[in-house]
Parts: structure tokens; sequence; C-alpha cells
């Protein structure tokens, strides 16, 4: 059991440093990765990672599935809100809100799922 919850916090702090970095300097990102710096791109993929991470330690912390899946679209889901609201410019002007109304309904349903818990 040991060896899993190591490679699982390995893992996820992986995601997790990618992540951050990806969604807080995707021009350096990009260089490192030989991608192109494609802004909103790196953003999203950014909180991907960091939404894995979470879901990842989460995992390792609770039992219950759907709490644990929840926890991390909440994640996810807010932080790709937050890059459409930002980058709101190159997209549809709608979408940040629209992903911001699913992260209330994870929340809610997060809430409700930890007190049947």
């Amino acid at each position: 059991m040991r060896f899993i919850q190591i490679v699982v916090v390995v893992a996820a702090l992986s995601m997790l440093v990618t992540g951050v970095w990806m969604r807080i300097d995707p021009a350096s990102f990009a260089q490192w990765a030989n991608w192109p710096n494609h802004v909103h791109f790196l953003h999203d993929a950014g909180v991907f990672q960091i939404g894995i991470a979470v879901t990842m330690l989460f995992a390792l912390w609770w039992r219950d599935v759907i709490a644990v899946v929840l926890t991390g679209f909440l994640v996810a889901n807010t932080l790709h809100a937050v890059n459409h609201y930002f980058d709101r410019d190159g997209g549809n002007p709608a979408n940040w809100w629209q992903l911001g109304v699913l992260s209330l309904l994870a929340a809610a349903a997060l809430l409700v799922r930890l007190r049947q818990l």
C-alpha cells in the first residue's frame, strides 16, 4: 500500500507542478515543451492537470468515489471558468459564467454528498 501511495503522490505532484506552470507562465512552458505558445490552450491544459492532481490526492484521503470525483471536477472546472473569464476576448463571452454555473452545481452536489457520508 505504501508503494501505491508514494506513486500517487509523486504523479500528482508532477501533474500539479506542470499544471501550475502552464497556468502562470504559459510562454515559458511552451518554450520548454517546444509547443506553440497558445496562451488560452495552455491555461486550460494547466488547470485540467491541476484538477487531475487534486483528484489523485483526494483519492488517498477519501474513500468515496463520488466525493473525490466531484472535488476534482469542482477544482478543474472552476479554474477553467476563471480562465475563460480572463481570456474572454478570444472566445464565447458566455463560457465563463456557464462553466461557473456548473461549478456551483458541483459544489452543491459535493456538499449534499458530504452530508450523506
